[in-house]
């Protein structure tokens, strides 16, 4: 348990700090950040429930008024700006991120990439995309579009979030919560 909550902490904390990589924000006012990277990570190393848990931390905390999503912001505020259905699909990215790794029984680097593939970007661009139509009153094809540009880096997040889940197991197979038993 306490080993869970250490954890739990760790990873909120790591969420936090991907957001001190500095921003690129496009034309579409929506950040390019790290933080996503850090999602999927709690999902494929710390497994659905735990993963969802820290994520789930990071966000009560930007509620509460810690600024610690890109750019300082945080707040209730963020809740209903264009990025709102990110920071709230958080939790929800990590958990479907986790429960393919705890799943599927490929190499972790394989179920790794598709845990963070499925969970971190297409779970976390579901809840964005929404969002996103529903605060600027777009229609979902056309938020859609306005997040289009930044699949390619997630894609390339989700590899590296692979390749340190891989890592991380083959150096301190223990740690990977997300594959033991």
């Amino acid at each position: 348990m306490e080993r869970s909550l250490t954890y739990i902490a760790l990873f909120a904390a790591l969420i936090a700090a991907l957001g001190l990589v500095p921003q690129i924000t496009l034309a579409t006012g929506v950040p390019i950040t790290a933080q996503s990277l850090g999602v999927m990570l709690c999902g494929t190393v710390l497994g659905a429930r735990r993963g969802a848990l820290a994520a789930g931390l990071f966000v009560a905390l930007v509620a509460l008024g810690l600024p610690l999503l890109s750019g300082g912001r945080g707040g209730l505020g963020v809740f209903v700006s264009p990025t709102a259905g990110f920071a709230l699909g958080f939790p929800l990215a990590a958990f479907v991120a986790g429960w393919v790794v705890e799943k599927w029984q490929a190499s972790i680097g394989i179920a790794a990439f598709a845990g963070a593939l499925i969970g971190g970007v297409g779970v976390l661009y579901l809840c964005g995309i929404t969002g996103m139509a529903l605060v600027l009153g777009k229609s979902w094809p056309e938020a859609a579009l306005l997040v289009s540009p930044f699949i390619p880096g997630d894609l390339l997040k989700a590899g590296l979030a692979a390749g340190v889940t891989r890592g991380l197991a083959q150096l301190r197979p223990g740690a990977v919560l997300s594959r033991a038993g």
